[in-house]
């Protein structure tokens, strides 16, 4: 847009200097051309009075030498014709009067025409410049004075007068041009600082605003508009995002209470009951595990995590030993290996995030299977893959498994409520990186957390979908699967006291 606006602006300014310099310029050069005929014709018609009696008595020796003398010093030929057309008198002798413009202005004066200002010369044109005044006296015509004048200095003078406003109009040019870029960029920086604005809000910082004291009026209110409309929407998404945490908090307990009820009301049914009993304590432990994935998604899109650099291999190694346990007692394989650079992200939601991966790659692998996370790194970006030799999930599925709530069509009966990858995406956003879904080869899903490095060039993440930086295959450095070890309980790795831990579904 600021290359149109300036466009625009120097287009306009450059009509109107063409405007203005091409009549001066056009004038300027009829005015020197007048100029240098009004001498020439003077000059001219004063040879016609000394040649006049010279005609009459057939003396010509002093015009001969008057007409040589001018010649010498203004470099103008000149002759005297008689009645007849024949020379009497010439500056040079070698002067010619053949040419088609000294026979019609010669023909013209013996006709008794005097020349008249008829033509404007041109930097392009070098003909001469040729003028006829009769001799006589009376009305009677007795012969005829023929000048012509080279007009090289004519024309040298007209273009240094051209060139003159050429370097004024180029200097105007220049100083629009610098008046045209200040200009355009008062104009357009409040619609950049909306744009950064709008591309702050989108990354998530919610109290990114506009300054409003820059710019045209009319802009000026357009960011007054947007900084109210950014206001309502944040207030808006926090209420929200507030409701849905502070409710999920709240039905927990009584949730909790409902739970405890149920189980111990199985003590007192009568034979028959106990199938339904079993599907309604299943219930309230469905119902608790979609209140804690609510409760966590608006915690990851709603709380402040701080990026910074980290180390992402070490904290895959500790999440792998926390989950080993788990993966054993499913009888899943479980194994870590590879190595990146430090990365930039938030530990915390990382750390989530690889949680809620793993817990995924266990729910849906089969059992025997192994569930590899490693970490693979290229120029600019690391990644966090999470394989699994599940059934995977075709295209358009993953396409649509982050959206909230949603549940493969093949993974109906599997449990869960289909907010763990949102809840994995949110995380991401929040470190800057990004969650990727791909097919794994062989079969099964390769998730992938995608982050930059923390000495890169800071481009962003995501350039090409299910490009990998580095290989899906077992790392060679990968722990082998038979070494499994449960952290102390109270150690931050530790899995959950309960027997199998709430997991995000897909």
């Amino acid at each position: 847009m600021r290359r149109r606006l300036l466009v625009v602006y120097l287009l306009m300014f450059a009509t109107a200097l063409v405007a203005v310099a091409v009549p001066y310029t056009a004038a300027t050069a009829a005015r020197d051309t007048q100029t240098v005929f009004i001498g020439q014709l003077n000059d001219t018609a004063r040879f016609a009075s000394l040649a006049e009696p010279a005609l009459r008595n057939g003396e010509s020796v002093t015009l001969q030498a008057e007409l040589r003398r001018y010649d010498e010093l203004f470099g103008v030929s000149a002759a005297v014709l008689d009645i007849n057309g024949e020379v009497q008198a010439a500056s040079r002798p070698s002067l010619s009067l053949t040419g088609e413009r000294v026979r019609q202005r010669t023909e013209a004066g013996l006709a008794g025409e005097r020349s008249g200002f008829d033509r404007v010369i041109w930097p392009w044109q070098d003909d001469p410049l040729v003028l006829a005044e009769p001799v006589g006296r009376g009305g009677e015509v007795i012969g005829v004075v023929v000048t012509e004048a080279p007009t090289d200095a004519l024309r040298a003078g007209i273009i240094r007068h051209w060139a003159l406003v050429g370097a004024a109009g180029g200097s105007a040019l220049a100083l629009a041009a610098l008046a045209a870029v200040a200009l355009t960029r008062w104009t357009l920086r409040p619609v950049r600082d909306l744009d950064a604005a709008a591309h702050r809000i989108t990354a998530g910082d919610l109290d990114s605003r506009v300054p409003a004291n820059t710019g045209p009026a009319e802009l000026r209110q357009l960011t007054n508009s947007f900084n109210r409309m950014a206001d309502t929407v944040t207030g808006t998404l926090t209420q929200q995002r507030a409701f849905v945490a502070q409710a999920s908090h709240q039905l927990r307990t009584p949730l909790g209470v409902l739970r405890l009820r149920v189980e111990n009301l199985g003590v007192h049914l009568r034979p028959g009951g106990q199938r339904e009993h079993s599907r309604t304590l299943a219930e309230t432990v469905r119902l608790s595990g979609i209140l804690n994935s609510m409760l966590a998604l608006a915690r990851a899109e709603g709380g402040r995590h701080e990026v910074r650099e980290t180390d992402a291999g070490r904290l895959v190694r500790d999440r792998v030993t926390a989950w080993e346990p788990m993966a054993a007692e499913l009888g899943v394989r479980l194994q870590a290996g590879g190595g990146a650079p430090p990365v930039l992200a938030a530990p915390e939601a990382l750390e989530q995030a690889v949680d809620a991966l793993i817990d995924n790659a266990l729910k849906y692998g089969s059992a025997g299977a192994m569930v590899l996370v490693h970490l693979t790194s290229g120029p600019d970006t690391a990644e966090i893959h999470v394989v699994d030799r599940g059934p995977g999930l075709e295209a358009p599925d993953r396409a649509r498994a982050t959206e909230r709530f949603w549940r493969s069509p093949a993974h109906q009966n599997v449990t869960g409520c289909g907010l763990g990858l949102s809840v994995v995406e949110a995380l991401m956003a929040a470190c800057g990186g990004e969650l990727i879904l791909c097919a794994a080869a062989g079969g099964g899903l390769d998730a992938r957390l995608r982050l930059r490095l923390s000495g890169g060039a800071g481009q962003p993440v995501g350039a090409t979908p299910c490009g990998s930086p580095g290989s899906t295959a077992p790392p060679r450095d990968a722990a082998p699967p038979d070494k499994w070890s449960r952290p102390p309980a109270d150690s931050a790795g530790a899995p959950p006291d309960a027997p199998r831990p709430a997991r995000p579904a897909r």
